[in-house]
C-alpha cells in the first residue's frame, strides 16, 4: 500500500520497466487523460494535506466480498462497523472519529453521498470495489471537492480503466455465515482503434453474524466509450439492488448473556397465543441506479478540460413490525382501541442530477485547476400501513399517513493552484464558494396530539466560503508541509427531524490546521502528521437512535479534534514489506452543558470526550509477495469509545452496571493466496483463503446509548436510571473468527 506524502515504502520496492512499447505509451496517455476527471479534486505529491492512496492492486488483495469501507481500515485514523457483524450489509465508515454524514464520497468527481442524509449506503453499491481503479482517502478538510462538506475526511474514488486487451474474469468467495460472492468481469479490448467496452455482474449474499441479519446484493457496472490521444468520452452506468433484514436495533449486554451475542431484537413481537415471534419481513429494500457521462479533452500540452453529466435514481422502502402504536398517528381510527400492533412501510424516492466542469493547467512551476458543479436533488418520503392487529374495518392499501418533499440545489465553484516559488518550496492556495438551497415541506410522521400532525416547513439558503492555504518543501529524502483550511457544512435531514421540538439546527464551521514531515529512502520511509481541528456548532452524535434506527446528532458550541498520525514502511527485501500507522488523538466538546432531570437546571460538565472518537487507532501489516505466493497479516487496534458526550462511563440499573462505552479491541486478519500464471487454457488462476479476527476476539464496534443526569447533592451531577427517566445502552456485536475461501480465473 502506498500512503502518499507519508508512506511510500511499498512503492519504493517496485522496479520500473525501462522499455515501453508504443501501444503501452498510447494507453498510458489515455489513462492519464481519463484520470483528469479526479485530478481536479485530488491531492497531488506536493499538496500540503494528509492523504493515502490505494491502487486497484491494493484493493484487489483484500476484496473478497466485504463492503468497501473494510478495505480502507488499514489507512490511518479509520474505523469501521457493520450492523450484521460480518462485514456485509449496513456499514459505517468513520475518519478521525467523524461520523459518515460528514465524510465526502465521490466517484469520478461525482458525489455519492445522499443529498439529504449526507450518508452513503454501501448496501446500494454491492461489490463496487471490484470496479474501482484507485482510491484516495483524505483526512481533515482536504482539497475542495464536490458535494457535501468534508468534516473529517473524504474518499475520492476513480472507477477502473477499460483494458486494452479483451478479457473475462470469474471470481467467487464462500465462507462463514452463509457468505458468498460471485463476480463476472469482462472487457472487449480495443475495437476499431478507439472504442472499448467493459463491465461487471455481481451477487453477494450473507446470513450475517447477527441473527436474521441477512443481506442479498445484486449489482452491475457497465462502461464504454471513445478513447483518443486527446479526447476521451466515456459513459458509465451502475446499479445496486439490495434486501437486508434489520439489525440496527442492537442488543443490551443482559440480552446477549441470556440469548447469546448474536441476539437481534428487530422485528420482535408477541402473537395472540402469547408466544414470542420475529416478523419475517422486517426488511430494507432499495434500488439505486447511476448514470455518468464523462468527457475529457486535452486542449494544449498544458491545458485539459473535464466535464461530466450525471443522474441517480433511487427508490425503495423499509418494512417494520411496530408494537402498541397509537393509531391516530397513522390516520386510523378503530372502535377496538387507541393502540395496536401494526406493520408499516416507509418509502423513499429520489432523483439526483447535475453537471461538473474543470479546467486543469500544468506547466513548469504551476499546477492549477478551476472548476465547479451544479447539482439538484428532488426527494419524496411517505408511509403506508399494511396491517393492523386490532382494527375494525378495512385498510386502504393506498392510504398514506404522511408524505413530505425535499428539494436541494447545490452550486459549487473553486480555484486552486500550487506554484514552486523557490527550489523545493511550493505555495498552495485553494478557494471554494458553495451555495446550498434546501427546502423541506409536508406532513411528517410525528404528532403533538391526535389532531396535530407536525409538518416540515424549512426553506434555508446557505452561502459558504472555504479558503485553504499551505506550504510544501522537499529536499532530498526530506519533505515537510503545513496548511490551514476552512470548511462549512449544512444540517442533514436527520438533523432537522431531530430538532422538530427544539431550536432549528445551525450550519457547522471547521478550521483545520495540519503540519507534517516525512523521510524516505529506497527501503524505508516514515512520516508524522499533526492536526488541530477547531469546530463551531459541530454536529456530534448524542448516542441516541430515533424510531427508525438513525443516529441523532446535535449542535455543540465549541469543540475540537487534535492528534498526531504516525506512519512507517520498511521493505527489507524485494518480497517482504512492513507497513504501520498510529493515530493518537484528543477529542473534546468544550463546556458541555446538560439539563438535570430532577431540578431542570443547566449543568456544565466541562470538557467532555466526543462520542465514537477513540483516542488510539493503530495498524500493523506484514506483506509477502514471492513468486506466485501472496500473504498478508494485518492487525487493527481501536481504543475505547464513549457512546455519549457526557463523559460518564456507566450507570447503575437494578444493581447492574450498564456500560456507556465501547471497549477497546484488537483484531488480526490473515490473507493467503497463490497465483498460477501463463497456463495453457487461461491467463491466470488465483486461489486463497482469508481468516478474519483470527484470534477470536469478542467485541462490539458500535452501539447506542442515552443517559439521564440528576444532581448528586454535592454540587455535581450523576448518571442514573429509574421508572421516570430512561437511560439505556445497546451494542453491535461483531463476528468472532470467520473465514472466506476465494478463487478467480482470468481468460
Amino acid at each position: 500500500m502506498k500512503h502518499a506524502l507519508l508512506l511510500f515504502g511499498a512503492a519504493a520496492c517496485a522496479v520500473a520497466n525501462a522499455q515501453t512499447s508504443l501501444s503501452d505509451s498510447v494507453s498510458a496517455r489515455e489513462r492519464t487523460l481519463e484520470s483528469a476527471q479526479v485530478v481536479a479534486t485530488r491531492a497531488g505529491n506536493q499538496t500540503p494535506v494528509a492523504f493515502s492512496n490505494l491502487s486497484k492492486k491494493d484493493i484487489a488483495e483484500t476484496n473478497f466480498g466485504r463492503d468497501l469501507p473494510y478495505l480502507l481500515t488499514s489507512t490511518p485514523s479509520v474505523t469501521v462497523a457493520g450492523d450484521a457483524g460480518a462485514g456485509i450489509g449496513y456499514t459505517y465508515l468513520r475518519i478521525r472519529g467523524t461520523d459518515p454524514t460528514r465524510i465526502n464520497i465521490t466517484a469520478n468527481g461525482i458525489p455519492l453521498n445522499d443529498a439529504e442524509s449526507n450518508s452513503i449506503y454501501w448496501v446500494n453499491m454491492g461489490d463496487f470495489a471490484s470496479s474501482v481503479g484507485s482510491v484516495q482517502v483524505q483526512r481533515g478538510v482536504g482539497t475542495s471537492t464536490i458535494g457535501s462538506g468534508a468534516f473529517g475526511g473524504n474518499v475520492n474514488m476513480q472507477t477502473e480503466s477499460i483494458s486494452d486487451e479483451p478479457f473475462a474474469e470469474l471470481a467467487g468467495s464462500v465462507g462463514s455465515y452463509g457468505t458468498h460472492k460471485e463476480t463476472l468481469r469482462f472487457g472487449t479490448g480495443r475495437l476499431g482503434g478507439h472504442w472499448k467496452v467493459g463491465g461487471r455482474l455481481s451477487n453477494i449474499g450473507s446470513d450475517g453474524y447477527i441473527d436474521r441479519a441477512s443481506t442479498d446484493l445484486n449489482s452491475y457496472f457497465l462502461q464504454g466509450g471513445y478513447f483518443g490521444d486527446r479526447t476521451t468520452v466515456k459513459f458509465i452506468t451502475f446499479n445496486g439492488k439490495e434486501e437486508t433484514y434489520h439489525a440496527w436495533d442492537y442488543a443490551t449486554h443482559a440480552q446477549m448473556q441470556e440469548y447469546g451475542r448474536t441476539y437481534n431484537p428487530s422485528g420482535k413481537y408477541t402473537d395472540s397465543d402469547g408466544n414470542t415471534q420475529f416478523y419475517k419481513n422486517q426488511i430494507d429494500n432499495y434500488h439505486q441506479q447511476h448514470y455518468q457521462l464523462l468527457w475529457n479533452q486535452t486542449l494544449t500540452d498544458a491545458l485539459t478540460l473535464t466535464s461530466a453529466l450525471h443522474y441517480t435514481r433511487g427508490k425503495g422502502y423499509y418494512e417494520q413490525y411496530k408494537t402498541s402504536r397509537k393509531l391516530y398517528q397513522y390516520g386510523l381510527e378503530s372502535a377496538l382501541g387507541a393502540k395496536s400492533d401494526l406493520v408499516r412501510r416507509k418509502y423513499s424516492e429520489a432523483d439526483f442530477y447535475g453537471t461538473t466542469l474543470a479546467l486543469l493547467y500544468k506547466k513548469g512551476r504551476w499546477d492549477a485547476a478551476v472548476g465547479g458543479a451544479w447539482n439538484k436533488y428532488d426527494g419524496r418520503h411517505y408511509g403506508k400501513v399494511l396491517w393492523v392487529r386490532e382494527f375494525q374495518g378495512a385498510i386502504d392499501p393506498l392510504q398514506e399517513y404522511y408524505r413530505n418533499y425535499a428539494h436541494k440545489k447545490d452550486l459549487n465553484v473553486y480555484a486552486r493552484a500550487s506554484v514552486e516559488v523557490a527550489r523545493g518550496l511550493s505555495v498552495y492556495g485553494d478557494a471554494q464558494y458553495r451555495r446550498v438551497k434546501y427546502r423541506m415541506y409536508g406532513p411528517t410522521d410525528e404528532f403533538n396530539g391526535p389532531d396535530d400532525q407536525i409538518e416540515f416547513d424549512f426553506d434555508n439558503t446557505f452561502d459558504f466560503f472555504n479558503p485553504k492555504a499551505g506550504l510544501f518543501y522537499r529536499k532530498g529524502a526530506h519533505s515537510a508541509y503545513a496548511s490551514w483550511g476552512m470548511g462549512h457544512k449544512e444540517p442533514t435531514r436527520n438533523d432537522y427531524e431531530a430538532a422538530l421540538w427544539t431550536q432549528e439546527p445551525k450550519s457547522e464551521t471547521l478550521n483545520d490546521l495540519e503540519a507534517g514531515y516525512k523521510w524516505e529512502s529506497a527501503r524505508f520511509s516514515a512520516g508524522v502528521n499533526f492536526y488541530y481541528m477547531l469546530y463551531k456548532n459541530q454536529f456530534v452524535l448524542t448516542g441516541e437512535q430515533d424510531q427508525n434506527g438513525e443516529f441523532i446528532a446535535r449542535n455543540v458550541g465549541k469543540s475540537y479534534r487534535r492528534g498526531v498520525e504516525l506512519t512507517a514502511a520498511w521493505c527489507p527485501t524485494d518480497w517482504l514489506t512492513w507497513d504501520a500507522n498510529l493515530t493518537w488523538s484528543h477529542n473534546r466538546v468544550e463546556d458541555y452543558t446538560v439539563e438535570l432531570d430532577d431540578t431542570g437546571e443547566a449543568y456544565n460538565l466541562g470538557n467532555t470526550p466526543i462520542s465514537y472518537s477513540p483516542n488510539v487507532i493503530w495498524n500493523n501489516i506484514f506483506s509477502v509477495k514471492k513468486g506466485g505466493f501472496i500473504g498478508r497479516f494485518g492487525t487493527h487496534f481501536v481504543g475505547r469509545q464513549f457512546m455519549t458526550n457526557t463523559g460518564f462511563e456507566n450507570f447503575e440499573q437494578e444493581g447492574e452496571t450498564i456500560e456507556l462505552t465501547l471497549k477497546n479491541y484488537c483484531l488480526s486478519n490473515l490473507d493467503l493466496a497463490y497465483q498460477f500464471r501463463e497456463l495453457r487454457f487461461c491467463k491466470e488462476i488465483t486461489v486463497g483463503v482469508s481468516v478474519y479476527n483470527i484470534f477470536n476476539k469478542k467485541y462490539e464496534a458500535n452501539g447506542a446509548a442515552a443517559v439521564c443526569l440528576k444532581s448528586d447533592g454535592k454540587g455535581g451531577a450523576m448518571a442514573y436510571q429509574d421508572d421516570d427517566w430512561n437511560s439505556y445502552a445497546v451494542y453491535s456485536a461483531q463476528a468472532t473468527a470467520n473465514f472466506l475461501v476465494h478463487a478467480s480465473i482470468r481468460f
